[in-house]
């Protein structure tokens, strides 16, 4: 390796360094707020850093790892997501007892684990930025520990057990027909395939297999409403946030660069995985009284969404891709930190749907958050999720994907009802008499939700900048 591999390679380190340096802090002394502006000042180390491993140019690290836009521009938006599940958890543990210093230690190794997704060339680094996502993903789901959590934890632990088996026989399938484990060699060598195409077509089957459990697409997504419901809210929204982004940014890379219409039985899995996802996971929503399935079910209706960009041609799907996931992860990470911020007595998490009956005249400004979250998941106007939805939709009716153009509208349609019945909730009444709380609202999370609410207003109003940012930097060359 290089000084220059060493410069591309400092976002990732700045990553590990705060993990290190967690652990020595917490075997001194125990400080919450301590170790919490070591994660943040890691985070923004590791963010200030990305100009730097800009400048180097893209590179490949060794086999392993390509440092280019595209990654660092991922590296970013998981950055951020981190920055604010960080805070949120800041807010939720410190009204809990017990230890709280790991969960940052582990949401930095996670984090540290979606990037190297990102950055992915290879077998070996998808495979070491997959695991060290889901080990972490394990102790997060059941901390602090409780009979709720520790099953959620179990569930995902048996479940990712299996979609990894599905995954490595899924490489060594392909590796066994084409001797390679690289991206680009593997696109290189994907017109080669003729006399061992079906080894190759099963292989590829069987990986998309287990990043669809990672994704949580339907067939794949049993385990995600009693994961979500089980789980802290900070660490569901880390759930649905950052492992999401790393795992659909190594798909959109690795299939981007194999192809996938050439592979007609893989194209037509998608598109049923997709249709699948978008109206199994709005249909189940709308039964859903408790806010984190519904919102569980709704994430599977969104990365449904993605899939119509995903399987597009031309340079918009992957443009498409990107500014819909930058859209789903400040709405995704505001929904669910609105309900880290607000527990109900007892440090119960405000969980039921009539839980949020009456919260506009008890907490004004949290329902008005609340309120904008929902309307951009439901692709409301003047909200990022609505331009989200209108690129998703120009990349599928520019390659004629008809099928999946109208299952989205579909799904989009069916969601606009359970979103709205929540906000209704709030708006009305409460049962019982008083006027709003005289509990200050937690600086930690204000800011939070404040920042999360400026990208949905800014990437819904004038998206412009933010676009051009992901033509220049993010499209794979």
């Amino acid at each position: 390796m290089s000084g220059q591999d060493f410069v591309s390679l400092l976002p990732l380190t700045v990553m590990a360094s705060a993990a290190v340096l967690i652990m020595l802090a917490v075997s001194v002394r125990r400080s919450h707020l301590f170790v919490l502006l070591i994660t943040l000042a890691g985070l923004a180390g590791a963010a200030a850093m990305l100009p730097v491993a800009a400048q180097a140019g893209p590179r490949n690290v060794t086999s392993l790892l390509v440092i280019d836009g595209y990654a660092l521009f991922y590296t970013g938006l998981i950055l951020a997501a981190t920055f604010g599940v960080a805070l949120f958890s800041f807010v939720y543990l410190r009204r809990r007892e017990g230890q709280q210093e790991e969960l940052y230690l582990l949401l930095l190794l996670a984090a540290l684990g979606a990037a190297v997704m990102a950055s992915s060339s290879h077998f070996a680094s998808l495979f070491l930025g997959l695991e060290l996502v889901s080990s972490s993903l394990f102790v997060l789901i059941a901390y602090p520990r409780g009979r709720v959590n520790i099953e959620a934890g179990v569930k995902y632990l048996i479940l990712a057990s299996v979609s990894t088996t599905f995954l490595l026989f899924g490489m060594a399938l392909v590796y066994a027909q084409t001797g390679t484990m690289e991206f680009a060699r593997l696109a290189a060598l994907s017109g080669s395939w003729d006399g061992g195409g079906a080894l190759v077509a099963t292989g590829l089957g069987l990986m998309a297999v287990g990043l669809g459990f990672k994704l949580a697409l339907v067939p794949f997504h049993m385990w995600a409403p009693d994961v979500y419901q089980g789980a802290p809210a900070p660490v569901t929204a880390f759930v649905a946030t950052v492992s999401k982004v790393g795992v659909f940014a190594l798909a959109l890379r690795f299939f981007g660069q194999v192809g996938i219409r050439p592979h007609a039985h893989l194209f037509l899995l998608f598109t049923i995985v997709a249709v699948a996802s978008m109206l199994a996971g709005n249909l189940l929503a709308l039964l859903q009284d408790n806010v984190k399935r519904m919102l569980a079910y709704s994430s599977i209706a969104h990365l449904g969404y993605l899939l119509v960009a995903f399987l597009a041609d031309g340079p918009l799907a992957v443009t498409a891709v990107t500014f819909y996931l930058s859209a789903y992860l400040a709405t995704m990470l505001g929904a669910f930190g609105v309900l880290a911020v607000m527990p109900l007595r007892g440090g119960a998490e405000a969980e039921a749907v009539h839980d949020y009956r009456g919260l506009f005249w008890r907490r004004p400004w949290l329902a008005a958050a609340f309120a904008v979250i929902l309307f951009s998941l439901a692709g409301i106007p003047m909200t990022a999720g609505f331009i989200g939805k209108f690129y998703l939709l120009d990349a599928g009716t520019g390659s004629s994907l008809w099928l999946l153009v109208f299952s989205m509208v579909a799904g989009s349609g069916i969601s606009i009802y359970y979103y709205l019945r929540l906000v209704v909730m709030m708006y009305m009444r409460p049962r019982e008499a008083g006027l709003r709380e005289s509990a200050s609202f937690p600086l930690a999370g204000s800011l939070a939700l404040s920042a999360a609410l400026g990208v949905i207003f800014w990437l819904g109003v004038y998206p412009a900048p933010f676009i051009d940012m992901i033509e220049k930097t993010a499209n794979l060359k």
